[in-house]
């Protein structure tokens, strides 16, 4: 393992920059400082989903993804490093297509809301879309690997799909968005 703190202030980030895990610096507001920042912000929304009562089946796929999502950030923060892979997507495909099997099929958008832990994994979702939306402006700039957009791509459906489930399992349902409210 790498270097540990022993002290959390350095100092060395007063001025406004920051240092990436290659040991260069660069504006703390940099397209790639932003990028796995919201990566970290979407690992801490899971972070909320994780510490309410949900199934263990749940749970073992989102605690997976913390460690992918801290995987990710590290390959964000390190120029030219991989970690996300091929079959980390196709795992989250195939989880995402498990957990959907038992969905009824969509005929309505959803809101976010059903339950505390549906609402935390909605905001969890559309941070995670901010974070995809973040890295896909950070390959405007710099190389960045096509995993890394499909990975949150596709997390950002699992956590839909997951939303839902947990929006069932709860009791409190979906909330379905009622496009007939306003005719009268």
């Amino acid at each position: 393992m790498g270097n540990r703190l022993s002290k959390i202030y350095t100092r060395t980030g007063d001025d406004g920059s920051t240092g990436l895990g290659d040991g260069s610096r660069v504006a703390k507001d940099s397209a790639r400082v932003t990028a796995y920042g919201t990566v970290d912000e979407a690992n801490s929304a899971i972070g909320l989903i994780l510490a309410g009562d949900i199934p263990d089946d749940v749970r073992r796929v989102l605690v997976s993804v913390q460690h992918q999502l801290f995987d990710l950030g590290g390959e964000l923060c390190i120029p030219g490093h991989s970690a996300i892979n091929d079959a980390d997507i196709d795992r989250l495909e195939k989880q995402l297509d498990a957990f959907n099997a038992d969905l009824p099929a969509l005929k309505d958008f959803i809101l976010p809301g059903g339950g505390i832990t549906a609402a935390h994994c909605h905001l969890a979702r559309t941070i995670c879309r901010r974070a995809e939306r973040e890295v896909v402006t950070l390959s405007h700039h710099d190389a960045v690997r096509p995993e890394a957009i499909r990975y949150l791509n596709r997390l950002s459906d699992l956590l839909f799909v997951v939303a839902r489930v947990l929006a069932r399992a709860s009791g409190h349902g979906e909330v379905l968005w009622n496009h007939e409210r306003r005719k009268g």
